[in-house]
């Protein structure tokens, strides 16, 4: 191919790549923008996205919207490539997205971060499109690259946008939490979907001394990004960067609802009062400390409930034993009126936690950590040493 027909792709992936830096703060380390120049995103990408259009995902396809289709692959953003696990959706309504080209400058962070050096051994969890698979093949050589990837369609499909630009590495359809054996061990396992929990076959298919970065998913919040090293003992520590925010691995999904699973019509609450605003707790850092603090809780917003609450927030257990709801009437009341039930009373768990967060200087996702092993996950603010368990 000339460079007079690749110049649209390499002005777009150039500009891309200034977009990235900017984000960043630095410049795109030297070797990762040689990979993208070679590796142009759009050509891992299928001829039907879809783009967040209002709330509502809607879809744009190549044949029909050529411009739009292009302009979307090189923005800074991510680009959802299958929806609903790959079925037909009845409607716009019924659309979740399922699969996607990751945003751009989390995909470098996470590329940066794991120090991949020529000479090394990847595992990737999650193909996806694999424009990342491509990028470290590119970098290090498709031989010493595995790329793991579970939906069947997905796989065949980056399996041959790699072959199409010359790449071969191994990309396998199966459970990335089984990681791939036949070629262990690695020295980094980079992981593009988020997990609950670390599986231990990473830990054990990784060399002492090698990395893990993956995207962290609490039930609490979706966000950070963990990096995590291992040690010669089967456990990793690490710890966690305020960026990134992926879908959760398709084995680790929970699929709750509050009215359907866990509120039932004989519940008997207790009802009380809190000062504590109900939106300080589910964003930004305090929503990141709470999640580590309670690991098994989760919450939900629920519009006009009953007649005089505006709006209320429904926090539940993971095994939808307890529950809380904390409503407000639209008011300017600082009140918000709380209901309780089952053998935890979670929002006092909540204000706990809290009130922990603010007693420790309001620390952010970058003073928290991980260690996993044996004996389990245990999380920690600042030192190791001082961690308790993740439930």
């Amino acid at each position: 191919m000339t460079d007079h027909h690749r110049s649209p792709e390499q002005a777009a992936t150039r500009g891309l790549l200034r977009a990235v830096s900017d984000d960043l703060g630095h410049d795109v380390a030297p070797e990762w923008q040689k990979a993208a120049l070679a590796v142009p995103r759009h050509h891992f990408l299928p001829d039907r996205i879809w783009t967040d259009q209002d709330g509502r995902y809607a879809p744009v396809d190549r044949m029909e919207d050529a411009a739009d289709w292009f302009s979307a692959a090189y923005a800074l953003a991510p680009v959802v490539t299958q929806v609903n696990d790959g079925a037909e959706p009845d409607g716009r309504d019924d659309v979740w997205p399922s699969s996607s080209a990751s945003h751009p400058t989390v995909v470098f962070r996470m590329l940066e971060g794991a120090d991949i050096s020529p000479g090394a051994k990847v595992l990737h969890i999650g193909t996806g499109t694999g424009w990342d698979t491509g990028m470290i093949s590119h970098h290090i050589g498709d031989a010493d690259v595995v790329s793991i990837e579970v939906d069947h369609a997905l796989a065949d499909r980056a399996r041959d946008a790699l072959k199409h630009l010359g790449y071969r590495p191994t990309v396998v359809c199966g459970d990335g939490r089984l990681g791939w054996g036949p070629r262990a061990p690695y020295d980094r396992v980079l992981a593009t979907c988020s997990v609950r929990r670390v599986p231990p076959h990473w830990i054990a298919q990784t060399r002492p001394g090698g990395v893990i970065v993956t995207p962290w998913d609490n039930p609490w919040i979706c966000w950070g990004l963990l990096r995590l090293v291992v040690d010669g003992d089967g456990a990793a520590v690490g710890r966690y960067s305020p960026h990134s925010a992926f879908m959760l691995m398709r084995t680790q999904r929970q699929d709750l609802l509050i009215h359907r699973d866990v509120v039932k019509d004989e519940h008997q609450p207790e009802e009380s009062v809190t000062t504590l605003p109900r939106r300080a707790v589910v964003s930004g850092d305090a929503a990141f400390a709470i999640g580590h603090r309670l690991g098994d809780v989760w919450h939900t917003w629920q519009d006009n409930p009953v007649d005089g609450v505006a709006d209320r927030l429904w926090i539940a257990t993971t095994d939808g034993t307890s529950w809380a709801a904390v409503d407000h009437d639209g008011g300017e009341s600082d009140d918000f009126t709380v209901y309780q039930y089952g053998p935890r009373r979670l929002w006092n768990e909540v204000e706990e936690a809290h009130h922990w967060w603010v007693g420790k200087g309001r620390p952010g996702p970058d003073r928290f950590g991980l260690t996993v092993g044996p004996q389990g996950h245990r999380a920690w603010l600042d030192d190791p040493a001082e961690s308790w368990p993740l439930r």
